[in-house]
């Protein structure tokens, strides 16, 4: 378990605890010192539950945009479940309560307090529904980590993947449900990582189920020992130019099937290979070719190697972000295609 892991987990663990002390004065303790619920002050005890749970919440809430290596369909669904499941005892057994000892003490129906733990369970239910429904089955936002994809995507990018375009699946087993599409070679891809499902990679799709990939040398790529067309392009001139690894790096455009994208040759070594695509599995690439961990690494923990159908998460269609001012206005990539 990393640092990152075990920051989640005890976030988790706060969190947790301050639900329990919320629920139990709530349901428990208040209707005892205050039947009516209307006048008395909340101890310091739930208030700074209360308090705690929404600092908790909002540094998760950080954290999932700062690192990737977290389910957020998992923590939607676990969050969605937990905040129904408090609404409807609520509704069935505690709120029925809080009525009679109110009337008992005389105090209006109308000015009964229902338990905070109970008013954000109420707010966050049909808000964590949606968003999963939306996340799940229409659109999900990304954030791109690294250099790899560059020139098409750079680290920093904000996408929306299409989630709909190779299938609806079920949030947290990604269980196929309803096909609705099929990846095409040159699609850019959004997957989990073999090695490692909490980590999702984007590359460009290369290989499909039973072709035959080489690249030689001179950073020719081959689809069943037919050259891909390469048209030579200007030098690279966008964001870390200045590197030594990018500096005066040439680019070309390259057509895989129906797709033409750029692609850029970093300073450095070639990753050369022959590789024949298992059935069910697919070869991803970097456009960075020369800077990327994809599918041509086999043994390597941090890279996909061949990706089952089942890791595919959807497909990258637009980007609706970039906080980077060195490529231009902030507004210059905001609603960009990705090709």
């Amino acid at each position: 378990m990393n640092d990152g892991d075990s920051l989640f987990i005890g976030l988790l663990c706060v969190g947790v605890a301050c639900v329990l002390v919320i629920l139990v004065d709530g349901w428990f303790l208040r209707p005892r010192r205050d039947p009516g619920a209307t006048s008395v002050e909340e101890p310091w005890l739930p208030k700074t539950a209360g308090y705690a749970l929404v600092v908790v919440a909002l540094v998760m809430l950080w954290r999932l945009f700062r690192y990737e290596a977290v389910d957020f369909s998992l923590m939607l669904v676990v969050v969605g479940a937990v905040s129904g499941i408090v609404w409807l005892l609520d509704l069935a057994f505690f709120a029925r309560r809080r009525k009679l000892a109110a009337a008992a003490a005389g105090t209006s129906l109308e000015r009964v307090r229902e338990p905070i733990g109970v008013e954000y369970a109420r707010s966050f239910f049909p808000v964590i529904v949606l968003v999963l429904v939306i996340r799940s089955f229409l659109f999900e936002p990304f954030r791109i980590p690294s250099d790899s994809m560059m020139p098409t995507l750079f680290d920093g990018d904000f996408i929306f993947v299409s989630k709909y375009s190779y299938g609806l699946r079920l949030p947290v087993t990604n269980t196929l449900v309803v096909p609705t599409g099929t990846p095409q070679r040159g699609d850019v891809i959004v997957f989990r990582l073999p090695p490692n499902p909490k980590i999702n990679y984007i590359k460009r799709l290369v290989g499909l189920p039973g072709d035959r990939i080489r690249v030689d040398e001179n950073n020719q790529l081959y689809v069943n020992d037919k050259p891909m067309p390469q048209e030579p392009g200007s030098t690279y001139m966008g964001p870390k130019q200045d590197l030594w690894n990018y500096a005066g790096a040439p680019t070309t455009v390259e057509q895989l099937g129906a797709k033409r994208h750029l692609v850029m040759f970093a300073n450095g070594g070639v990753k050369t290979g022959e590789w024949v695509v298992p059935a069910g599995k697919y070869f991803f690439m970097g456009d960075n070719r020369n800077n990327s961990k994809d599918s041509r690494f086999q043994d390597d923990l941090d890279a996909p190697g061949f990706v089952p159908a089942q890791n595919l998460v959807g497909k990258a269609v637009r980007i609706w972000l970039n906080l980077d001012t060195r490529d231009g206005p902030l507004w210059r990539r905001i609603g960009n295609a990705i090709n």
